[in-house]
């Protein structure tokens, strides 16, 4: 069954099938266990979940699929500057979204590519990468400080003198524990100044929005 051939081209390779079958599991695995218990967890992110899953199967099908076409590491490099590029149309993947994205598309590079590599090899790759993230996020050793951007509407306490007075007013009205306070632009003729507000987040988690002026807008097809 394996010689028959439609168009010069063979209708059955049971070799390559079970070989394309056989990585795509375990790169599955790797991925789910990355996204659903070190990413998921912490997040809570359906959509990201979503996009990270889709985005590591096409790019190891992408990748497997079209390693023979003499495109290998150059293919691969330039999937990187595409996705590091990525704009989503209602706001910027946050940087810890980004890594974990550039973290799945290595491997599901490094899954596809890797042919001559022992599997045992290949496994202790992943294991490695799956080791590293699970570390990062729950060393509970590092303290974590989160940072906010506020439009602050009293200019006069922004003079290093009232320093404790800034500090106790934006606590009073944000209920954060502020540790630390940068400041930034001031309009004298608005009475506004730009402030990044270092604060204590408490149980430690990611805030996505910290960094937002204004609602992203949102386009509805």
């Amino acid at each position: 069954m394996d010689d028959l051939e439609f168009l010069d081209v063979p209708l059955v390779d049971m070799a390559d099938t079970w070989q394309l079958l056989l990585r795509f599991a375990f790169n599955t695995l790797v991925m789910w266990c990355i996204i659903h218990f070190l990413y998921y967890p912490k997040s809570r992110r359906r959509d990201y979940y979503f996009t990270f899953t889709l985005i590591s199967a096409s790019v190891f099908f992408l990748i497997f699929l079209l390693g023979g076409v003499k495109l290998k590491i150059g293919f691969a490099l330039g999937l990187f500057a595409i996705f590091g590029i990525i704009r989503y149309r209602t706001e910027s993947m946050p940087v810890r979204e980004m890594t974990y994205l550039f973290v799945l598309i290595a491997l599901s590079v490094i899954n596809a590519l890797a042919v001559t590599l022992s599997y045992a090899e290949l496994l202790v790759t992943n294991m490695v990468f799956f080791v590293l993230i699970h570390v990062c996020e729950n060393n509970r050793r590092l303290s974590h400080v989160s940072c906010k951007l506020v439009l602050y509407d009293r200019v006069d306490l922004v003079l290093p003198e009232r320093r404790a007075e800034l500090v106790q007013d934006l606590q009073r009205r944000t209920g954060l524990t502020v540790v630390r306070i940068e400041v930034g632009a001031m309009d004298f003729l608005h009475d506004t100044a730009m402030l990044k507000v270092y604060y204590d987040a408490g149980g430690g988690e990611a805030n996505t929005v910290d960094q937002l002026m204004r609602l992203p807008k949102t386009t509805e097809q």
